[in-house]
């Protein structure tokens, strides 16, 4: 690796390592993922520290001359998708080594790469609202399809705010608030006779899973401060909703 081709060939990569940290991608696995690719290129003495905010890699090129590169992480989500597509880039990178036009055309395929309609992922929270309905002990097909059509409504408010660029924290919130108001409605005018497994289930959809999964995964395997950041914003997501369904019954009069 040429001096002067340095810095847009590392601009280039910390986006690939951007990207991996952005789709849910372990960190470990984001750090040895830019050793090897510019080893293949022939730098020496890599250095990279990611986090779930940030990445810093510096290496050595020729001429004994040090180049230092950051990156700053804005948001964290699990597109396990986008994570096999950019393994297959970082894998064609370190067997071929190809030019850096050539990676900047394969980088900008895989952001274009066609996902999921937006009716698909809303569909998908009324059929996991129904589905643990049924799991957590209800058995009437009424509250099941209302359940689902509730879980529908919850779809639609993340995706609308989402795409506002609304708080995380406060998404989780308004669709929690929604999804409880939508049930102790129905239950205070006699619809349905039991809420909280509609409330249990929808809650549910929200639960950050993923993200305390992905916390444990990198305290495991000795990156503390991504496993402590990880786990503090799952805890705070799950303290949202749960702040919520509290506001809710707080208005309700304790409706249970």
């Amino acid at each position: 690796m040429k001096g002067n081709e340095t810095y847009p060939m590392l601009s280039s990569i910390l986006e690939i390592l951007k990207m991996l940290t952005e789709s849910g991608a372990e960190i470990y696995r984001v750090e040895e993922s830019a050793v090897r690719i510019f080893e293949a290129y022939g730098a020496k003495n890599v250095d990279v520290y990611a986090t779930t905010s940030n990445i810093i890699v510096s290496l050595e090129v020729e001429d004994n001359v040090i180049k230092t590169h950051t990156r700053r992480v804005c948001k964290i989500s699990s597109d396990i998708e986008m994570i096999h597509r950019l393994n297959g880039l970082i894998r064609k990178i370190t067997t071929e080594t190809p030019d850096l036009e050539t990676i900047k055309a394969e980088i900008g395929a895989i952001k274009n790469t066609p996902k999921y309609p937006d009716i698909v992922n809303i569909l998908f929270y009324g059929v996991i609202a129904g589905a643990f309905y049924f799991f957590f002990g209800g058995r009437d097909w009424i509250e099941f399809l209302l359940s689902t059509c509730i879980g529908l409504v919850t779809g639609v408010l993340s995706k609308v705010t989402t795409d506002l660029n609304v708080n995380k924290f406060f998404v989780k919130f308004l669709c929690s608030v929604s999804a409880c108001m939508l049930t102790f409605t129905l239950l205070k005018s006699g619809v349905i006779m039991h809420d909280k497994f509609i409330i249990t289930a929808n809650i549910m959809t929200l639960i950050p899973g993923i993200g305390l999964t992905n916390s444990l995964r990198d305290l495991f395997v000795g990156d503390s401060i991504s496993g402590v950041l990880r786990f503090i914003e799952a805890a705070l997501l799950a303290v949202a909703i749960a702040s919520g369904y509290i506001v809710t019954t707080i208005i309700f009069g304790g409706a249970a």
